[in-house]
């Protein structure tokens, strides 16, 4: 019989950048006292920047997911708006009262959507900028975005608008520099439409303005604590960047990463039903890629040195 394993975390073993980030340590398996001995395998670095695949172990199960269907997703807004609150119904379907400050937060969900590996990626930001030029990096490397204000802040408003139009600015820039196709879906969300009225600064019809003439952007009135239009928000956000519509929160089976076995490839159970084909999982050890491998992937696309879409993936065994 196999033995059984443990997952730790220890220091990475040489410097570098590594594929599991530059601040975090390296997992691997380790044996349980009492196991019979073993051959515990050590941590792994990528040889080549963004070519390879993330793979994650759990159990009998590993995962590997394509270059070609990891994206990454940037939530930008002023602070206060609730930016923290919609990612955190997104990933676990909780919202918490006490507010923390975001500095930059980074996460992955992988889903196993009727046997076709994804990786999502997720950057909440912070709403002060302490850095432009980071925050320009991270709209470099961005595939989707949600724009985040409060309805009852019109200084928060005025801050998308500015958000909207330095994307627009950068990804077109770096589209004439590709000579890409690729359009841009993007969601205006405008938090907290479970205040009052007579809280409210920002009119509906002003919002909807900014997303009138553009099929790749929409506009949604949501609370992340009433999780009102929450769901769908992020269903039309997944239509427009053409992704399965089985992303959305409410439209695959939330598990943990116990239960990895079920990402095992094309399992007969998931050839049964749609419903039943659609996992999601949020990878506990995801680290956010370095500086350094973000600026080489927009130097890559620039250079026409690899595929557009090939991406740092982190190693998890």
């Amino acid at each position: 019989t196999r033995p059984p394993y443990a997952v730790t975390l220890e220091p990475p073993q040489t410097p570098g950048d590594s594929a599991v980030g530059a601040a975090g340590g390296s997992p691997h398996l380790q044996e349980l006292p009492g196991s019979p001995p073993s051959r515990a395998r050590g941590p792994s670095r990528c040889s080549q920047p963004r070519a390879m695949m993330k793979t994650l172990s759990s159990g009998n199960c590993t995962l590997n997911v394509p270059a070609k269907n990891s994206y990454r997703m940037v939530v930008l807004g002023a602070s206060r708006v609730g930016k923290s609150s919609i990612v955190s119904r997104f990933l676990n379907g909780r919202f918490e009262d006490q507010y923390t400050p975001t500095i930059e937060d980074f996460h992955r969900k992988v889903y196993n959507i009727h046997g076709d590996m994804y990786q999502l990626d997720i950057l909440d930001t912070s709403g002060n900028h302490p850095f432009p030029a980071m925050r320009r990096l991270s709209i470099l490397t961005g595939d989707v975005f949600i724009l985040v204000f409060s309805l009852d802040s019109r200084e928060s408003f005025d801050e998308v608008k500015r958000l909207q139009k330095q994307i627009l600015e950068v990804k077109s820039c770096l589209k004439n520099k590709t000579k890409e196709a690729a359009e841009l879906p993007m969601v205006i969300c405008g938090n907290k439409n479970d205040h009052s009225e007579l809280c409210r600064q920002v009119p509906a019809m002003e919002a909807e303005l900014l997303v009138s003439g553009d099929e790749n952007c929409a506009y949604f009135e949501v609370s992340a604590k009433k999780n009102t239009n929450v769901n769908e928000m992020f269903y039309v956000l997944f239509s427009m960047a053409k992704l399965p519509h089985e992303m959305s929160p409410a439209l695959h089976h939330k598990i943990s990463v116990q239960y990895g076995d079920a990402f095992h490839p094309r399992p007969f159970c998931m050839r049964r039903t749609k419903v039943a084909g659609a996992y999601g999982m949020v990878s506990p050890f995801a680290r956010r890629p370095s500086v350094n491998s973000d600026l080489k992937y927009i130097k890559a696309k620039v250079l026409r040195e690899g595929q557009a879409r090939e991406r740092d993936k982190c190693s998890i065994q």
